[in-house]
């Protein structure tokens, strides 16, 4: 870890996981779905309701995918990572506030919003990626990562675990009913996001990058260094490798989290138990991450992260065969296991896995890949669902990405990769 310095900067850069994991948790794989289904979409039947939340999702996704190299690019021309991650934690803080206004049966405004607050979500994140170089030595990134992901789940269970109480109990908060209690925790989680997003703002150093540039002049250097990073990559086999890998196996992940509410939903579990299940998986997955930190650090990120797809697909399995709402809550304990392990784990990786001075670039190749990715995960489940008219076949895609994914990252030899990044950098400084 840091030196006793630093770990102000540490614990700042890391307390950004807990501020915007209040958006995952809640608003992602909590209220959203079950709100979207039960208030907003309540006219529409449930395949269609789950077809069009997949959409949305997708939508988000893919826009990252189109933007995101040429931001991170920017960013490092500018050396503007924590400004271009303030201005997409402001479009998500705003929009998630934005659905406590939305009445029932609004459902196109709700899906808007709902696209504004992921594009808020997943584009800051790829700036505050980029930082764990700023932050830390590659030595530590592992348990820094994993620490990271640690706190997203204990901030997040905790605001969640607040907030289905105040559902499951509105009048004692002087609340009408559990409508109003939903559409509170929406403003909840907005205040939330902003307030602990100030230590990252205040405490966290930056890389200048190329130092004050006109902002023109930043766009063609960005289209320029995109290019050459291209070109860079190339050079790079096994940070490629590990990308497609990442590519498959990432999909599977965040496909869970957008749609397992709304598949036990429509297998016809109350919402009120699927609520409990994803408080489970948040406070399995705060202890959980933290030792799959010291996983990686003691065996290597690539095992353990293989191990994760490993109880990924048997997750998937099981799933398949779920009639009773207990084997929701055993998965959920399943999934917490997992799910911040593998996150944390691959940001490590990939850090350790490309050259520095082009982290934002580079991280935002890295969220293209997992937005991508995304893109097709809840498509596929949104449009299966909608075809077959059974929720356990959408399921069946979510396995071959585990599947592929696993079988590509095994080829990857992160020794080569790590000596390859090496060797690009000391022909760049002796250039």
């Amino acid at each position: 870890m840091p030196a006793p310095s630093d770990r102000r900067s540490l614990l700042a850069w890391a307390f950004y996981d807990w501020a915007n994991s209040a958006f995952a948790t809640v608003v992602i794989a909590g209220f959203f779905p079950v709100f979207f289904s039960q208030f907003w979409a309540s006219e529409l039947p449930d395949t269609k309701s789950t077809q069009w939340l997949g959409y949305a999702s997708s939508a988000a996704s893919l826009m990252l995918v189109l933007s995101a190299p040429i931001l991170g690019a920017l960013a490092d021309q500018l050396g503007a990572k924590k400004r271009f991650l303030l201005g997409f934690t402001l479009l998500g803080l705003l929009a998630t506030g934005g659905l406590y206004w939305v009445g029932a049966g609004q459902w196109p405004m709700a899906l808007l919003l709902y696209l504004a607050g992921l594009l808020g979500f997943f584009g800051s994140n790829i700036f505050n990626d980029a930082l764990i170089t700023d932050v830390v030595a590659p030595r530590d990134y592992e348990r820094a990562s994993s620490l990271a992901y640690a706190l997203g789940y204990l901030g997040g269970g905790l605001l969640f675990a607040f907030f289905v109480l105040m559902v499951l109990m509105p009048e004692r908060f002087g609340l009408a009913d559990e409508a109003a209690a939903v559409r509170l925790s929406f403003l909840g989680v907005a205040l939330w996001w902003a307030v602990f997003t100030l230590p990252l703002l205040l405490l966290v150093p930056e890389s200048r990058g190329l130092g004050r540039r006109r902002f023109r002049a930043a766009v063609r250097g960005a289209f320029g260094e995109l290019a050459l990073t291209f070109r860079e990559i190339r050079k790079l086999p096994n940070t490629f490798l590990f990308l497609l890998a990442y590519w498959f196996y990432i999909d599977g992940v965040d496909t869970v989290v957008f749609m397992a509410v709304k598949y036990g939903l429509d297998l016809g579990f109350p919402s009120s138990s699927l609520m409990v299940a994803l408080l489970i998986t948040q406070f399995v997955g705060f202890p959980a991450a933290l030792v799959f930190g010291r996983l990686g650090a003691r065996f290597g990120p690539k095992p353990s992260i293989l191990l994760a797809i490993g109880i990924y697909v048997l997750v998937i399995a099981a799933a398949s065969q779920m009639s009773r709402v207990e084997h929701f809550y055993g998965l959920a304990i399943a999934i917490g296991l997992v799910q911040g392990g593998i996150q944390a784990l691959s940001r490590a990786l990939f850090a350790s896995l490309i050259p520095a001075g082009q982290t934002a670039e580079l991280f935002g190749f890295y969220n293209m890949v997992g937005k991508f990715a995304a893109v097709l995960g809840p498509f596929l489940v949104g449009t299966t669902a909608a075809v077959g008219g059974d929720p356990r076949l959408a399921l069946l895609p979510i396995l071959l990405l585990f599947l592929i994914g696993a079988l590509l990252l095994w080829r990857v030899d992160v020794s080569a990769g790590r000596a390859a990044v090496s060797a690009l950098a000391g022909a760049a400084h002796r250039a």
